[in-house]
């Protein structure tokens, strides 16, 4: 009888089923290394892109409000349309205030009160100068005249 041979014993690193394995390991770690850089990424990107986007609506925030006559009592607007008219004609009278708590047109019989914009008709007999006072809550007030002329 031949002497029975005892299986040879191959060694871990021969067998090709380890390196395939240690390989699509590395290609998963780098793989997963990628996902996770980009969204960390994107993520600064948006935060950015959020940060700009307040940045750019504080600063249209602020202009509105100092177009809108900021923190101060004030007559931003005060006009006639049209500026001559004949005997019997309407005209418009517009103003616009900030800030104002009460305003008042005289001479003139038809109640005002404060607007950013805002136009009343008037028909004046004579040539007559309008006055708008804008009031605000502390008692400071501001005037302004306009006159429209009658032929």
């Amino acid at each position: 009888m031949l002497p029975e041979q005892a299986p040879e014993e191959k060694s871990p690193l021969k067998n090709p089923l380890v390196y395939s394995s240690a390989v699509v390991l590395i290609v998963l770690l780098y793989v997963g290394y990628i996902f996770i850089s980009r969204s960390q990424e994107n993520r600064g990107l948006e935060k950015a892109a959020a940060e700009k986007q307040a940045a750019a609506q504080l600063a249209q925030d602020r202009t509105t409000v100092a177009d809108m006559g900021g923190k101060e009592l004030a007559i931003q607007s005060f006009y006639g349309s049209p500026g001559v008219v004949k005997r019997g004609e309407t005209a418009q009278l517009c103003y616009g205030v900030a800030n104002a708590k009460t305003v008042t047109l005289e001479p003139q019989s038809e109640p005002v009160w404060p607007s950013y914009s805002r136009c009343v008709d008037v028909k004046p007999t004579k040539t007559t100068t309008y006055t708008l006072t804008a009031q605000d809550g502390n008692g400071h007030s501001v005037t302004q005249t306009l006159e429209i002329k009658v032929k």
